[in-house]
């Protein structure tokens, strides 16, 4: 199906293997670089080697989830995940390879019924909490879902989604957080009644595992297909290599599982290393949020940019003695706030790039820079572990190199490689990469000769630190200049008076288009035109006058997806419907 070696398929159902896109529109996959991705078998369960394995390496009574008062330990999450296995299999007659819908927030009962499709041989679907029946409409036929475990406290949509589908999904289970309540939900029921141990399907390491939906910054949302060795890859390149999981960590952060970014930062980087993840009970503030962080002791946080850049306001109330281990992704990481959050901690934030399409991180630069001694710090008003040496071993402003595993390239249009200091689009090679499900022209688009693009425009400098200029579709022609929008968004963000922005191009008669601004002020800053020409003199200052924003609209809030990703079209489309 895949790689060579990888042996038959387990799954009966060959609608995810029959919709693959065609070899040759595949990238150029890189399993030699490193010797954990040399050493994977042809048969792989990645449900067996995070949960069972790590389990039976000697962690099975330790911790994995925290949620509220309760903790689960390996053992007690692999025991439920083999009782809800069997209810999809021997209930529900889940053949393997069909696709199983997960809709709920992040909780230890979301997790179990993850890893239960996985051991009975399913792909799994999971999907934003948010979504209406309508998006899950859309989810259900494009992957064609014939099974759903549920939140029953998301229901109402579901069952919308399921009677708008034909029949195609024909069994619907309820669940509640912690898979206790049997009196309400029918799938903490039937399990409830089924004994542990189950043997997991014998799939091959490249049989599908998930179906991820990205998460629609561009539009609607296009669906990748990972397989079990991706799942187990993103973990033995990213957090193995730039120690960012041990077995004492404790990981928190605001991405739904739904989200790649959360599955791996929130999931599989854990317990691939035996470590734990406190989930909490609804969304967190960035206020909330590191007020747990303090309470609960936490050590590793997957966050936005914008999170960090709220925390890093109110860092100094709060004792962070025990935070070493910090990610951002989603958007590109502003200098200034990275400046800002570690002035603020002492913390260096790993500024993470990565997609849907390729599954998680693959350019990032290590905490204090590659090689740097950081030294320990501690104690209320604000400072972490790992203070010290952030600002001057990493580079602020610059996202990082390949990670262990991956190489990246600038290239031109063609193909060719471009020399340090020249913009140009990002592409990259590794052991995972884009395959869209049902969609070779899409496919085209993100994989040319072997290579996956993007969508994002860097460029390197002498060292070979990529450093970001803009999403492709975010640079602004006006006047014949080429300005990149989220540079102008940077300088916005070093003045105090603003706490977000976006910026895009609003079409203009005169100059095609000009670089207009929306700006959400922090509170007590007035919104008049005083501000505005302030905000603009400050840009004409900061970078190259030309770029500066010729239009700046005050807005209460930004547009950004449930993962937080800033939903700049929509921005655009507003521009272009006021004509």
């Amino acid at each position: 199906m895949a790689e060579p070696g990888g042996g038959p398929s387990a799954h009966p159902d060959r609608f995810a293997a029959e919709n693959l896109p065609p070899r040759e529109l595949w990238p150029d996959f890189d399993y030699d670089s490193l010797p954990e991705l040399r050493a994977y078998p042809a048969r792989m369960n990645c449900a067996a080697i995070l949960l069972d394995g790590t389990a039976a390496a000697g962690h099975r009574d330790r911790p994995v989830l925290h949620f509220g008062d309760a903790s689960w330990s390996y053992g007690a999450l692999q025991d439920l995940s083999e009782r809800i296995a069997r209810v999809l299999v021997e209930d529900c007659r889940l053949v393997p390879g069909n696709r199983v819908l997960l809709r709920s927030a992040n909780t230890p009962m979301l997790v179990a019924c993850w890893f239960a499709v996985l051991k009975a041989g399913g792909i799994c679907v999971t999907t934003m909490q948010l979504l209406r029946a309508r998006e899950l409409v859309h989810i259900v036929e494009k992957a064609q879902v014939s099974h759903a475990l549920c939140d029953l406290a998301l229901m109402e949509e579901m069952e919308a989604a399921r009677d708008r589908t034909g029949g195609l999904l024909r069994h619907l289970l309820t669940f509640t957080p912690l898979g206790d309540r049997p009196d309400r939900a029918s799938l903490d029921r039937a399990a409830a009644g089924k004994p542990a141990g189950f043997a997991n399907c014998d799939t091959a390491a490249d049989d599908v595992a998930l179906i991820a939906f990205t998460s629609g910054t561009t539009g609607n949302p296009k669906a990748t297909m990972h397989f079990h060795r991706d799942v187990i890859a993103m973990c033995d390149c990213f957090p193995r290599y730039f120690d960012m999981s041990a077995p004492d960590d404790v990981f928190a952060g605001t991405p739904p599982l739904a989200f790649t970014f959360g599955l791996g930062g929130l999931t599989a980087f854990p317990m691939r290393f035996g470590a734990s993840t406190r989930f909490f009970p609804g969304p967190m503030a960035p206020e909330e949020m590191i007020e747990a962080v303090a309470r609960h002791r936490i050590t590793s946080l997957y966050t936005a940019p914008t999170a960090y850049r709220t925390m890093a306001d109110i860092a100094g109330r709060h004792d962070l003695s025990s935070l070493a281990k910090c990610v951002s992704a989603g958007e590109t990481l502003p200098r200034a706030t990275w400046e800002a959050f570690h002035d603020a901690t002492g913390i260096p934030i790993v500024d993470g790039l990565g997609s849907t399409e390729m599954l998680h991180i693959f350019v990032a630069e290590r905490r204090g820079g590659e090689g740097a001694g950081l030294t320990r710090r501690g104690g209320p008003g604000g400072r972490g572990r790992h203070g010290g040496r952030g600002r001057e071993a990493m580079r602020a402003g610059f996202t990082g190199r390949a990670i262990p595993g991956y190489r990246a390239r600038i290239v031109d249009e063609a193909g060719d490689t471009l020399p340090p200091g020249e913009p140009g689009l990002l592409a990259v090679q590794g052991p995972t990469g884009c395959r869209y499900l049902d969609d070779v022209d899409r496919q085209q688009v993100y994989v040319r000769d072997g290579w996956n693009y993007p969508g994002d425009v860097y460029e390197t400098d002498a060292d070979g630190y990529f450093r970001y200029v803009a999403r492709a579709d975010d640079m602004i022609i006006s006047a014949g200049y080429n300005i990149s929008g989220p540079e102008v968004e940077a300088a916005l963000l070093d003045h105090p008076a603003v706490a977000e922005c976006a910026v895009i191009a609003k079409p203009d008669a005169a100059r095609t288009n000009i670089v207009k601004a929306f700006v959400v002020l922090r509170q007590g800053t007035p919104d008049g035109a005083a501000t505005v020409q302030r905000l603009q003199d400050f840009v004409k200052a900061e970078i190259a006058p030309y770029k500066y924003p010729r239009e700046i609209q005050f807005v209460g809030e930004l547009p950004k997806t449930e993962t937080g990703k800033m939903q700049r079209f929509r921005l655009r489309e507003q521009e272009i419907s006021r004509g």
